[in-house]
């Protein structure tokens, strides 16, 4: 049996395990990949060489941004600035039709630039947001998916974990990684949030309009909003810079929001120790995920799939645009089917190659893989953020979720086709200007 067919069956095995037994997604990785290398070598050489693959992962020091990052994104949880953010733009959007889930959709926005984390912020403005719909009678759809959809802003808005996974894995810079997402996020968000006047606009009793707040309500909410303006800027401008690397933009993030949270007096012992603990379960998550698709990857790398699937794609006589669609609905196929990060790094070994030789710049197709994976985190039948709403929004029921969700996928779509389109003025005019 050649190399790449046991790549393959490897890849259905994964798949096969995924769904019939339930495993998480890291440690079916880990142990189908170690099996793989097994049958084609020997398992003295499957230790010899998975040993080695997982000391330089975990002893790579640029994996330390992770934890970081998500910290960072703790602190601000649990001292509740989510439910700051939500009133300021409460404040400013709430009276529009509407007003609310653009409030909902802004707000994810601000608390996804510091938190990096779509999860957490499914969870944190479920609970702020949706009670609130509630009472002003939102549609359960436009209510339940425009949390769900704000809150795949986590993925992409920087400090994105996924870019930064991205980023440690191919060799690109953070720095430009994250400056080249500034503009797709701006559009992606814009487009989310156009889409809520589009519901609104042809379904006019979906979302009401609530009281409008006066200019000094509205003055009185902005401190909440730049205090996490000031953290993001100061994190973006030293990056920018070349003043600190990724690592000690981390660092120093984590220590600003910790002391901006105590001089506001927001985070309480309890808090502080709380943040510790989910900093602690969601950075494990994450690199037992980053182990796991380590040795899967290596097993990939030994059946030579990567590479013959290269050399196939490029026989092919079609234009790189549509070579590149054919990729990214791989993605999204992925991205439904299992955890957005899992596939990433799963697919990079595969389709990494074939977008460099086809000629695209890594750091845009970063920005594009991202916004690729976020999608899947909204569509059936894995969607983590629906799931996520739908635990915290007990009386609407999954199905509900999903259906609201599925109204935001043409924003994805289209803000893919802009990136296509403009490439250098999506991306790459920030990008490039990072030292």
């Amino acid at each position: 049996m050649s190399g790449p067919i046991v790549g393959v069956i490897g890849i259905l095995v994964m798949f096969a395990v995924l769904f019939l037994f339930r495993i998480p997604a890291a440690f079916t990785m880990m142990l189908v990949g170690f099996l793989g290398v097994t049958y084609v070598t020997s398992f003295k050489a499957a230790l010899g060489m998975i040993g080695p693959d997982m000391w330089n992962i975990f002893s790579n020091y640029g994996l330390t941004v992770i934890p970081m990052f998500i910290l960072v994104g703790e602190f601000v949880h649990f001292a509740g600035y989510n439910n700051g953010l939500y009133n300021a733009t409460y404040r400013w959007f709430g009276h529009y039709r509407g007003g609310l889930a653009i409030t909902t959709i802004m707000a994810c926005a601000a608390f996804s630039a510091i938190s990096g984390s779509n999860t957490a912020t499914a969870a944190t403005m479920s609970s702020v947001a949706i009670p609130e719909m509630k009472k002003y009678n939102y549609h359960p759809m436009l209510n339940a998916g425009s949390v769900a959809a704000g809150a795949t802003l986590g993925v992409l808005i920087p400090p994105s974990i996924v870019l930064v996974v991205y980023g440690l894995y191919t060799g690109q810079s953070i720095g430009k990684l994250f400056f080249g997402n500034v503009i797709p996020s701006v559009v992606l968000t814009a487009l989310i949030a156009a889409t809520v006047f589009y519901i609104c606009w042809r379904h006019p009793d979906w979302g009401p309009s609530a009281a409008k707040s006066t200019w000094s309500e509205r003055m009185r909410a902005l401190p909440e909003i730049i205090d996490i303006l000031v953290l993001f800027a100061i994190i973006m401008f030293a990056l920018f810079t070349g003043v600190v690397t990724a690592t000690e933009a981390a660092a120093a993030s984590c220590a600003l929001a910790l002391l901006i949270c105590i001089i506001r007096r927001k985070l309480s012992w309890k808090g502080f120790i709380a943040s510790i603990g989910e900093t602690l379960r969601i950075s494990c998550l994450v690199f037992m995920i980053v182990g796991g698709a380590t040795i899967f990857g290596r097993f990939l790398a030994i059946t030579r799939l990567p590479f013959e699937a290269a050399d196939w794609i490029t026989t092919l006589a079609l234009p790189n645009w549509v070579l590149l669609w054919i990729i990214l609905i791989f993605y999204i196929i992925g991205g439904c089917v299992m955890d957005a990060l899992a596939f990433l790094l799963i697919s990079l070994p595969i389709f990494f190659p074939i977008v460099l030789h086809m000629g695209y710049d890594p750091v845009w197709f970063g920005q594009v893989v991202c916004i690729v994976t976020t999608m899947g985190a909204i569509m059936p039948p894995i969607g983590i953020c629906c799931y996520v709403v739908a635990g915290m929004a007990k009386d609407i029921p999954l199905g509900t979720v999903f259906k609201g969700g599925m109204y935001y996928i043409p924003a994805y779509i289209i803000s893919i086709i802009i990136l296509m389109l403009f490439p250098y003025w999506t991306v790459l005019v920030l990008s490039d200007l990072v030292q």
